[in-house]
């Protein structure tokens, strides 16, 4: 490889990767063995993607009390606590989420929950991380 390549290489690598911003979530004492991380990246001028995955995330109904459902919920700038979705489960080795927000979310966290379409969270908090 050319040594021009190979620096237009490094320069594109460079550029993808500095505008995504990596968060861990703290270890949860309700599904210790979960390892969550959250990505955030600027998608044009307002819109930003988020993505989550969860590895080694036990289904809710093995919660204590059981539950149907992780919801994930995000935190405006203006300090908006919205409902933005939840894990898809299809095994307990990852689950992911991603969504595109209109407005930049300065903190994440996960709830659990009996139903999907709700607009507070419960007392049931898996985790939270700041972006």
């Amino acid at each position: 490889m050319s040594y021009k390549k190979y620096l237009a290489l490094i320069s594109v690598i460079a550029l993808m990767t500095s505008c995504v911003s990596t968060a861990k979530f703290p270890l949860s004492p309700l599904v210790p063995a979960a390892d969550i991380t959250a990505k955030i990246k600027k998608q044009g001028k307002l819109n930003y993607l988020v993505t989550i995955t969860a590895n080694n995330l036990a289904a809710s109904e093995r919660l204590n009390p059981p539950k149907e459902i992780y919801i994930i919920w995000a935190v405006s700038e203006a300090g908006v606590t919205r409902n933005v979705g939840y894990f898809i489960q299809q095994n307990a080795i990852k689950s992911i989420y991603r969504a595109s927000f209109p407005y930049k979310p300065i903190e994440v966290f996960i709830t659990a929950e009996d139903e999907e379409d709700l607009c507070k969270p419960s007392d049931i908090e898996i985790s939270r991380t700041k972006l």
